[in-house]
């Protein structure tokens, strides 16, 4: 039985760097199913947002709401026998990173137009948190040598890393695998994607952990 006749709805999250969209993608070229993408090569503020993120963070963010909204109006539209679908992002993430990159008076006109779109996102069946150290992300970002990407500041990178822990030590809206990243590389071993499908379909209860050790 697939993954996806269990868990029609799959999300990836994780830090950039720590392979959400490969894995997602992975498992669409895996399975039937729709893949439903972030984008983010489309936001034209992303590359100045990490130059400058103070000048740049409330339109980078207020582009990406604006893309998941359009996409989370689509995705609640669909017929209920469509084809399972999996995603990269999901939408309770962008409130993280509106707390993380905006100042106080931003963060409040950002809040204002998130309740102002009335976003209703379906619930997810399943979230995969790839849980990833930052010198893995580090290391990851410097590896697949996107230009603008070079420019995030460690920094960056270690608060981003803890929100991201700190979001999901609370989440509870979804059953959710968290699954150690440091040595789950997908692309450079053949038997990682295997082994992370097998786990997912022995998933059953709310949250679960998944700590594979191999390279």
């Amino acid at each position: 039985m697939s993954i996806f006749n269990k868990f029609p709805y799959i999300v990836v999250e994780g830090p950039i760097g720590s392979g959400k969209t490969t894995l997602a993608k992975m498992l669409a070229d895996r399975f039937p199913v729709d893949y439903l993408s972030e984008k983010a090569e489309a936001n034209p503020f992303l590359p100045k947002f990490y130059q400058d993120a103070q000048r740049y963070a409330l339109p980078t963010q207020l582009f990406f709401l604006f893309q998941r909204a359009n996409q989370m109006k689509d995705l609640s539209q669909r017929d209920m026998f469509a084809k399972p679908i999996v995603a990269d992002f999901f939408l309770e993430k962008d409130a993280l990173f509106a707390r993380l990159n905006l100042d106080d008076e931003e963060y409040a006109l950002y809040h204002q137009i998130y309740v102002h779109l009335q976003l209703n996102a379906p619930k997810p069946d399943l979230v995969i948190y790839l849980q990833t150290p930052v010198e893995a992300l580090a290391a990851r970002i410097e590896e697949r040598n996107v230009h603008y990407e070079q420019e995030i500041p460690r920094e960056y990178l270690e608060s981003l890393a803890e929100a991201y822990s700190e979001f999901f030590h609370h989440y509870d809206a979804s059953p959710v695998l968290i699954v150690n990243n440091e040595k789950l590389n997908i692309l450079k071993n053949p038997d990682a994607l295997d082994l992370l499908i097998d786990r997912i379909s022995k998933i059953k209860s709310q949250r679960e952990f998944f700590n594979p050790n191999f390279e």
